[in-house]
């Protein structure tokens, strides 16, 4: 089954307000998903949908052609909230080997230290006695503690230090590679310009757009090139060319603006005006976000 997740004409309501409003997307095996957008967007409702957290007001969601409230699905998915919420008086090992007699094929012990970096003091530490880095690490082997075909992380990094979001996004990607499904949200835009092979972005309960992180930059941004020149020197001969939409000096610097950057490439050295220092710009998912959304990163 190629498909994972199917989202169809999914539409949620609270009080006559439609939080998600005629919502669809399908994700496929192996896919690496973001999904985006700012405070109120949807797309924490659409994740508990997904999740089977909430029912729909209308349309429907399937995993794997399942339901996903059904046994069969929850056993083949994992899931690390933000919130992170676990049982006082039990050791962490005791935790971990709880939750994995739940699953009919899950991980061992010494594979969830591995993907997770859990410590030998970790897995010693009371619940109740973990400090905030820790309790991260230990909802992230609970969520992989099944041996999920599907992981969905909502702001998983959240809290966490440079080496152990870097160590996170490695191991997330170990995942892909394996052919896991994966699902995240982050109000860190570099993550899933970084992370996901997909973005949603949402806005006003529907989705705004939906491609790669590329695509999404390529259709909404500017691309520049930007260079050097001796500033005596003429830039008559580039604005002669309909490739390029505008042209500037912004610091000692000439910026052009354009569709098409390998052109603009070929043009300077046609042109021979001793361009040096060429930097190439394809666009920022900020600028991407907020052009399509209307907000700020920070409101994400």
């Amino acid at each position: 089954m190629n498909e994972i997740v199917t989202v169809n004409n999914v539409t949620k309501s609270f009080q006559h307000k439609k939080a998600v409003d005629d919502v669809s997307f399908s994700i496929s095996k192996g896919e690496v998903v973001a999904i985006l957008g700012p405070n109120g967007a949807g797309k924490t409702t659409t994740i508990s949908m997904i999740l089977g957290l909430l029912k729909p007001t209308s349309g429907e969601v399937r995993l794997f052609n399942l339901l996903p409230h059904e046994k069969q699905v929850r056993e083949k998915i994992g899931t690390m909230l933000q919130e992170v919420s676990v049982m006082q008086g039990l050791k962490v090992n005791e935790i971990l080997e709880l939750i994995r007699s739940y699953y009919p094929q899950p991980l061992s012990i010494q594979e969830l230290i591995a993907l997770t970096g859990l410590t030998p003091q970790d897995l010693k530490t009371r619940a109740e006695k973990l400090s905030g880095g820790q309790k991260r690490r230990l909802s992230f082997a609970l969520a992989l503690a099944g041996n999920p075909e599907l992981i969905i992380f909502d702001e998983p990094t959240v809290g966490m230090d440079i080496t152990s979001r870097k160590r996170f996004w490695q191991t997330v990607r170990t995942l892909a590679d394996q052919g896991k499904t994966i699902i995240f949200s982050t109000h860190y835009l570099q993550e899933a310009d970084d992370a996901a092979d997909r973005i949603l972005l949402f806005k006003d309960g529907a989705i705004a757009a939906d491609g790669t992180p590329a695509q999404i930059k390529a259709s909404i941004t500017k691309q520049s090139v930007s260079f050097v020149v001796d500033p005596e020197k003429s830039l008559e001969k580039l604005y002669q060319h309909s490739e390029i939409t505008d042209i500037f000096r912004k610091n000692n610097r000439v910026y052009i603006h354009t569709d098409n950057t390998d052109r603009i490439l070929e043009l300077l050295f046609q042109e021979r005006i001793g361009a040096r220092d060429i930097q190439i710009e394809r666009g920022k998912l900020e600028e991407a976000f907020e052009q399509l959304t209307g907000e700020s990163k920070e409101a994400i």
